[in-house]
C-alpha cells in the first residue's frame, strides 16, 4: 500500500491536542513546510495567498484564502514572503492592527537594506507587533524533522507577550527559542545565516598562511638546496616528506595561540590592576575564536598521524633501508644498537601519542554535546590544565626529535634553521610565561583581581574589595 505523505492528514480535526489558529502568509517552500509541522504539532492553519486556490502541494486540512480573510481569522501571522512582495500588507492595515506578525526572510547579502526586514514591516504596519523568528531554520530542516539541523531559533521583538506566544510555538515545535531582545537585534540574526563560518575565518586563513610559508621554507631547504649544492633531485619530497613537516608544526604552534590569548590578558589584568577595563578587540576576536583554532590544530595533527603511518611503504624509506642492509653485508659489519637512541626515539614516539591522546580528548570535550553533560569544574580542568599539559606534551615531542641537531651546522642550510625549530618558538614562549604566572607572588594578586578586587580603586568601593580580599 503506497502512501503519499503530502495527502496525509498530520491530526484530525476534533483532536484533543488542537491549538489555536496560525495564519501563514505565503505558499513557498518554506511555508508549506513551517505549515505541515504546524499542523503535526496539533496547530490549526490557514494560508493566505493572492491565489486562493488550494493545490496538490498544500497539506490537507489547511485553508487557503485570501490574505484578508486569512488574517482575519488568527491572532498569529507568518510572514513567510520575500520583503520586496511586503507593500500589499499596506492594505490590510486595519485587519492587522493588534496582531502579531512573525518576519521570517531574509536577505541575498549582508546589510543590503539601511533597516532590517522585521523594522521594515514594523513600518509599514505601526499597528502590529512585529517579531523577528524561524529566519535560521530551513524548509529542509523542517521537512526532515530537524533532525540533522540546528534546533536553535533567535527570536526578537519589541512587544514581550508577542514575543512569548512566539517562542510557545517554537518549542512546540520542538525548537530552542533564543530571545535576543528587543527588535534592533533583527539586523543581526537576519545577518547571522548569511555569514560563511564566521568564527573560523581567521583560524583558517591562519593555518593557510602557516602552511605556506613552511612549505615554501621547507622546499628551500631540502629541495633547492640539495639539487644546488649536490646534485640531487628531491623533488619527490613534495608529496609526502614535507607536508608531514608542515602538518605537525602548523598543529603546534596553532595549538600554542590556543593558549597565548589567555596569558596576554592574565598580563594586562596584573598591568591594569583590574578586570574592569575592556580588553583590546584584537585580544577580544582572538579569545572568541580559541576554539576553532584547537580544531584546526586537531586536524593538522590527524594529518600527521596519517602522514606518518605510511612511511614504512614509502618506496625512497624501504630504498634506503635496503642499501643500509647490502653495504652492512658487504662491509661485513653489524652496527651496535646504541641504547641511548632507543631512549632517545621511543621517548620521541611515546610523547608523540600521548599528546595526540590528550589532543583528541581536548577536540572532544569541545563538542556542544560533549561540553553540555560537564560542569565548568569539568569543563576548565580539561580545557585548561589538560590543554596545558597537551602543549607540554607536544612541544616535548619536538624537542625529544630534533635532540642533538640542534647544534648540528649541517642543519643549518643557507643559515636557516629547520622548520621544526622555528614551531618552538611560539609554544616555549607560552610556556615560559605560563610557568611564571603560576608563581604564589604572582598567582595570587592574579586570583585576587579576578575576584573583583583592584589595586587603585577609592572609597568604599576600595574598602568592599578589600574586605571581599580578607574573605579570600
Amino acid at each position: 500500500m503506497e502512501k503519499n505523505s503530502s495527502n496525509m492528514i498530520p491530526l484530525a480535526e476534533n483532536s484533543p491536542n488542537k491549538k489555536e489558529t496560525v495564519c501563514i502568509f505565503g505558499t513557498g517552500d518554506f511555508g508549506r513546510s513551517l505549515g505541515y509541522k504546524m499542523l503535526q504539532c496539533g496547530y490549526s492553519i490557514v494560508f493566505g495567498s493572492r491565489n486562493a486556490q488550494t493545490s496538490s502541494l498544500i497539506p490537507k486540512g489547511t485553508e487557503v484564502l485570501s490574505h484578508g480573510e486569512a488574517a482575519q481569522k488568527a491572532d498569529i501571522i507568518i510572514v513567510a514572503i520575500q520583503r520586496q512582495h511586503y507593500n500589499f500588507l499596506t492594505e490590510l492595515t486595519e485587519v492587522l492592527h493588534g496582531k502579531v506578525l512573525v518576519d521570517v526572510s531574509n536577505n541575498l547579502k549582508i546589510n543590503q537594506y539601511p533597516e532590517s526586514n522585521a523594522e521594515y514591516l514594523a513600518q509599514l504596519v505601526p499597528g502590529a507587533k512585529v517579531v523577528k523568528a524561524f529566519n535560521t531554520v530551513s524548509a529542509w530542516a523542517l521537512q526532515s524533522g530537524t533532525l540533522d539541523a540546528s534546533r536553535q531559533v533567535f527570536v526578537c521583538g519589541d512587544d514581550n507577550k508577542a514575543k512569548q506566544m512566539v517562542m510557545d510555538i517554537v518549542r512546540t515545535l520542538g525548537l530552542t527559542p533564543l530571545d535576543q531582545g528587543s527588535l534592533l537585534a533583527a539586523k543581526e540574526i537576519e545577518n547571522y545565516p548569511l555569514q560563511l563560518f564566521p568564527m573560523w575565518k581567521f583560524p583558517i586563513y591562519l593555518a593557510i598562511g602557516l602552511s605556506a610559508f613552511f612549505f615554501f621554507y621547507s622546499l628551500i631547504r631540502d629541495v633547492i638546496y640539495p639539487y644546488i649544492y649536490d646534485n640531487k633531485d628531491l623533488s619527490f619530497f613534495i608529496a609526502i616528506s614535507i607536508p608531514n613537516r608542515v602538518c605537525p608544526i602548523v598543529a603546534l604552534i596553532l595549538l600554542a595561540l590556543v593558549y597565548l590569548p589567555g596569558i596576554i590578558a592574565a598580563i594586562l589584568q596584573l598591568h591594569r590592576g583590574t578586570k574592569y577595563s575592556r580588553f583590546p578587540d584584537w585580544l577580544d576576536k582572538w579569545m572568541l575564536c580559541r576554539k576553532q583554532l584547537g580544531l584546526v590544530a586537531l586536524v593538522f595533527a590527524f594529518l600527521h598521524v596519517l602522514y606518518t603511518l605510511v612511511i614504512p611503504i614509502r618506496y625512497y624509506v624501504r630504498w634506503r633501508l635496503n642499501g643500509y642492509v647490502i653495504s652492512q653485508i658487504k662491509d661485513n659489519r653489524t652496527d651496535p644498537f646504541n641504547n641511548t637512541n632507543g631512549w632517545i626515539s621511543d621517548s620521541y614516539v611515546a610523547l608523540g601519542i600521548l599528546g595526540f591522546f590528550l589532543f583528541v580528548l581536548l577536540g572532544i570535550t569541545s563538542l556542544p554535546s560533549v561540553s553540555n553533560s560537564v560542569n565548568w569544574r569539568e569543563f576548565r580542568f580539561v580545557q585548561s590544565k589538560l590543554g596545558y599539559v597537551t602543549l607540554i606534551l607536544c612541544t616535548a615531542h619536538t624537542l625529544v626529535y630534533g635532540g642533538k641537531r640542534f647544534l648540528n651546522p649541517s642543519m643549518y642550510r643557507w643559515y636557516l634553521p629547520a622548520a621544526y625549530m622555528l614551531s618552538l618558538i611560539v609554544p616555549c614562549i607560552v610556556l615560559v610565561i605560563k610557568f611564571v604566572l603560576i608563581f604564589p607572588c604572582i598567582d595570587r594578586p592574579l586570583t585576587q583581581i579576578r575576584q573583583g578586587w583592584e589595586r587603585n580603586s577609592k572609597g568604599s568601593k576600595q574598602s568592599y574589595y578589600n574586605d571581599s580580599k580578607s574573605a579570600v
